[in-house]
């Protein structure tokens, strides 16, 4: 199998990640060791989580299942800091004690003396960067992280930090986890050139478009029960009549190399320059299985092309990469 280069960390990945948002919230820890397994024994060399996934017991279970079937020292093992957690306010997510105190949890949690890929899950815009990174850099020291990235910065938070990083002395960022899907591809147009030219991986979460390149939805006024926009209804906004018609049509491409929708959609960013390993967060095991079907498949010139005849490069048809609330919540404090 292809092995990708992650960013400057001199780690090589499989070119999907396993995502394990999903792992306590709604599946359980029995059917999330199982996908853990799976994934690694088909060759999956990442998994990625938070520490408020699943209020923390996503973290639990994927330190459980590793340490279950000693695998830990066969991944790179990433989690995130930096989102609300319990009661804590806005303005202490990316201060120091609450990095280094999320960092012992996630440890202890994960069940492991080191994480791999230590991650900023989202941008703050009342912290300065450089307390953040100085929190950064005294993990890197306690040798407690080994490297950090971020997640959802504007290309211009990105480079600032790497700015401020060079000039203080710290760990830079060596990747950086965007929203990527064929219905936003507006990260083609300043953070992938920003990523390609400093070096940095770049890890896409949503690549089905939180399933709507799944096919799992028909009408934008109406969500299956068991669906995640039913579940996380702040998604519902991303279920556009634009959004159903694009899925139709990656349904007909996909049917015409005897490919289902989601495993067309994920080949899709798989296969875009300068993507690493897109994040796969499976709710069963049959949904990890329809995805390892692509690992060793390229995407055809041909389907290329159609897609982006679909949605223009650098356009967006759907809202993912500036809808969370955190965005609006943060702009407003600042």
């Amino acid at each position: 199998m292809e092995l990708r280069p992650l960013g400057p960390t001199g780690l090589r990945v499989a070119p999907l990640c396993l995502g394990a948002m999903n792992f306590g919230d709604p599946t359980e820890p029995a059917e999330s060791a199982r996908i853990i397994d799976a994934a690694l024994d088909a060759g999956v060399t990442m998994i990625d989580t938070a520490d408020v996934y699943a209020g923390g017991n996503s973290e639990q279970i994927v330190g459980a299942a590793l340490a279950a079937s000693g695998r830990r020292d066969d991944v790179v093992l990433a989690t995130k800091v930096g989102m609300p957690r319990a009661k804590a306010a806005p303005g202490t997510w990316h201060r120091r004690e609450h990095i280094i105190d999320s960092c012992e949890t996630s440890l202890r949690s994960l069940q492991t003396d080191h994480i791999d890929l230590y991650q900023l899950h989202r941008p703050s815009m009342v912290v300065p960067q450089a307390e953040t990174l100085a929190a950064f850099d005294e993990l890197v020291e306690a040798g407690k992280v080994r490297h950090v990235g971020c997640s959802t910065h504007p290309a211009w938070m990105v480079m600032e930090a790497l700015a401020i990083a060079a000039r203080d002395g710290r760990p830079g960022y060596a990747t950086e986890q965007p929203p990527y899907n064929l219905l936003d591809r507006r990260i083609e147009n300043e953070l992938l050139p920003l990523c390609r030219a400093q070096g940095l991986g770049v890890l896409p979460w949503s690549p089905l478009g939180g399933g709507i390149l799944a096919g799992r939805y028909q009408d934008v006024n109406q969500v299956p029960d068991d669906s995640r926009a039913a579940r996380r209804p702040q998604l519902r906004d991303r279920v556009t009549v634009r959004a159903l018609e694009v899925a139709r049509g990656v349904a007909a491409l996909a049917a015409d190399r005897g490919l289902t929708s989601s495993q067309l959609a994920l080949l899709w960013v798989k296969d875009q320059p300068d993507v690493t390993a897109p994040i796969v967060g499976p709710r069963t095991l049959a949904q990890l299985e329809e995805a390892l079907g692509i690992l060793d498949r390229s995407l055809d010139d041909e389907a290329r092309v159609a897609c982006d005849e679909l949605v223009h490069p650098g356009s967006a048809v759907a809202d993912f990469f500036n809808t969370s609330g955190w965005m609006r919540e943060q702009i407003s404090a600042a």
